[in-house]
Order: structure tokens, then C-alpha cells, then sequence
């Protein structure tokens, strides 16, 4: 493989905190093995558009606290066609760049895979991702701090809902995954999680007013997964008022707070970690895989492995759950 000496970097898809982390490890790293580094704006449109800039260590001087993507983000339907990212490629041509490190999450490390292919382009991915939902690593960048500030909220709507002895549904980010809805009843406290991953196997709400809205209790909240198979909290409220109207019901939904703020310093440190971690793998002549972490150890994950298959959620957790909400 052709020496690498010019490293292009974007953030793609729904900002996570700590991508700004991971942006000036990636950065620094590059610069250290003597690599150029130049900054990708808007995510894949900003490879079509030419919307690059070359950084230097100055470039990411007092970003490791912040939340967001200095580079921006922004969706890009033009790379879903063969034409644009031809046109994407060209611009990579022209600007000197040798390889891409890709910060995001599912639909961005596939847009990666598919590039990685057509042109023969190294390519290395960071997950970041408050949904913690790519396999191979046991968390990504931003997760630990959506679970906090998902924490956080629910503290506060605890005091109305038992001041008001009410139901409250509260709906949490991860359209396909359970994660944050699951963990984020167990450090809140909730009476439940409703999550995508078991909704064929059990009707999780008549679970939860059979069993977990006792009379012993002033209130009840219950995390609810955005996911279009739970309907969301708004559905599950709705049933409610159907089904069980006995219930004084309320629904928060708590949008994109989930994904601001300043990362906490797990997300910091994890995503200094894979960000260095990705020049290493290119230096390393790796190519089309994904930076994880596993049992507090780096590892390279092929693409294929990670974006091909659903992360599996931990069954013990669910169990936690039901026996802490008694």
C-alpha cells in the first residue's frame, strides 16, 4: 500500500458528545506521526461540496470540553448514488488526501464500507453514537453522556410525578435500540424500560400495569425507546387511555438534549483513546474497520462486523430491572 501522508477527518450523522474529543485526538495523533490532516466540513456533503480546510494543533485548541462538532454534520443524499461519491473521490484526489477517519454511527460507517470499496481507499471509523447501538465495541463516544443527562431529567420529572401521583411515560433516543431507554431506568430509578428488542416477545406494557404500578407507589415513570415499533411514549399513553384509564397519564419527551452538552470525562477519555487509536490503525496499513473497545482494550472491528447485525441488549439488565421496580 502506498504511503499514507495526508489524512482527511469528518463527522458524520447525529452529533454525540465527545466527537469534538475524538476530532482532536485524531488531529494531534496525525500531526505527531508527522501525517497532514485536513478537516472535512458537513460531514460527506463537505467531500462533495469541497468544503475542506487543512487543521493544525491550533485547530483543536480548547475543543475536548465542548459538546457538538466543530466540523459540523449534515445528511447527504447525493453520497447514496454511485455519482456522488464519485464526485466525493475526486475531491479527495484533488485535495491530496490518502486516507479518511469517519466519526459517527450506523449509517455513516456504511456509507464508509461502500466508499472503502468502490475506490480502495483506507478508511477507519469511530463510533460515536449516543445510541451505543454498533457491534464490536462495548460503548461509544457520547452514550455515557446521553445516559447522564437522561438521568438527570428523570430526577427532576421524579418530584412532579409524585407530587402528582401520576404515570409518566418518557421517551428516550434510540429508534432500533433499547440501550439508552434500558440503563437509563436502572440509574433513574424507573419502574420500566419499554425497548424495541423484546416487543415481540412480551406485551410490555400490560407487564408494567400488572406488575409494576402498585398501589405501594405515589408514582410511576417508565422509559420509553422512540422506536416506531413501541409507538413511542405518545403511543404507549395513548393505550393507557384506552385500556386502563383508572391512570392519570403524562408524557415528556426529551429530544435532542439527549445529544448536547459537554461530554462527561468517560466520553472525553474514550474518545481521545479512538481517536489516536485511528491513526495508529492506518499506520498500521488497516483498512475498512471500525476503532472499539472491548473489556477496556482497544480493537479493530472489520466494517462488516460492525454495521451488519443488530447489538444484541443484555438480558441480565432487563432482569435488574424487574426485580429493582418492586
Amino acid at each position: 500500500m502506498a504511503k499514507i501522508k495526508c489524512v482527511g477527518l469528518l463527522t458524520s450523522g447525529g452529533d454525540a458528545p465527545g466527537m469534538n474529543a475524538a476530532v482532536r485526538a485524531v488531529t494531534r495523533a496525525a500531526i505527531y506521526n508527522s501525517l497532514e490532516v485536513k478537516g472535512i466540513y458537513r460531514g460527506y456533503r463537505g467531500l462533495i461540496t469541497g468544503e475542506i480546510l487543512p487543521f493544525k494543533t491550533n485547530n483543536v485548541s480548547n475543543i475536548v470540553q465542548q459538546g457538538g462538532t466543530i466540523l459540523k454534520t449534515a445528511r447527504c443524499l447525493e453520497f447514496h448514488e454511485p455519482e456522488g461519491r464519485k464526485t466525493a473521490y475526486k475531491t479527495l484526489q484533488k485535495e491530496g488526501i490518502d486516507a479518511l477517519v469517519v466519526i459517527g454511527g450506523d449509517g455513516s460507517l456504511s456509507g464508509a464500507r461502500i466508499f472503502a470499496q468502490e475506490y480502495n481507499i483506507p478508511i477507519v471509523g469511530v463510533p460515536g453514537t449516543i445510541d451505543n447501538d454498533l457491534n464490536g465495541t462495548d460503548t461509544t463516544i457520547g452514550y455515557d453522556t446521553a445516559l447522564n443527562t437522561i438521568m438527570q431529567a428523570v430526577d427532576k420529572i421524579r418530584d412532579t410525578a409524585s407530587s402528582h401521583e401520576r404515570l409518566f411515560f418518557i421517551e428516550v433516543m434510540g429508534r432500533d435500540a433499547g440501550f439508552l431507554a434500558l440503563n437509563g431506568a436502572i440509574a433513574s430509578g424507573a419502574e420500566a424500560a419499554i425497548i424495541p428488542e423484546i416487543w415481540t416477545e412480551v406485551d410490555q406494557l400490560e407487564e408494567l400495569i400488572k406488575t409494576g404500578f402498585r398501589k405501594s407507589k405515589n408514582s410511576s415513570i417508565v422509559l420509553v425507546a422512540e422506536s416506531e415499533i413501541t409507538g413511542g411514549a405518545m403511543g404507549m399513553a395513548e393505550r393507557v387511555k384506552k385500556e386502563y384509564p383508572q391512570y392519570d397519564v403524562r408524557v415528556t419527551i426529551l429530544g435532542h438534549i439527549q445529544r448536547g452538552g459537554s461530554p462527561t470525562a468517560s466520553d472525553r477519555i474514550l474518545a481521545s483513546r479512538m481517536g489516536a487509536a485511528a491513526i495508529d490503525a492506518l499506520m498500521e496499513d488497516q483498512r475498512n474497520v471500525m476503532i472499539g473497545i472491548q473489556d477496556d482494550e482497544i480493537v479493530y472491528v472489520p466494517f462488516s462486523k460492525a454495521i451488519k447485525k443488530e447489538k444484541t441488549i443484555n438480558r441480565d439488565l432487563l432482569n435488574t430491572l424487574r426485580i429493582l421496580s418492586i
